[in-house]
């Protein structure tokens, strides 16, 4: 299985802090999508600012709709999140 160093939320400081801050806000707990991303905070913030884009900014699709695409998508890749 491939490694991928990251950042704990324990040892975060800084800008990465405040992200895995607003990441246990949003979520209760730090995912381990955002902590892959923690060697560079500003491709995370990117990252989350896309996914918040996609999932709740007005489009063609309701909320519902997209939350169950993903799911669907998830299921299929044998992505638990």
């Amino acid at each position: 299985m491939a490694y991928i160093r990251t950042i704990a939320p324990e040892e975060a400081t800084g800008e990465l802090k405040q992200h895995y801050d607003a990441a246990l806000k949003r979520a209760g707990r730090v995912f381990n999508i955002i902590r892959i991303q923690s060697l560079h905070p500003a491709s995370l913030e990117a990252s989350v600012e896309l996914y918040k884009s996609l999932m709740h900014k007005p489009g063609p699709l309701r909320r519902a709709t997209r939350e169950m695409l993903a799911v669907v998508v998830s299921r299929e890749l044998d992505c638990f999140y």
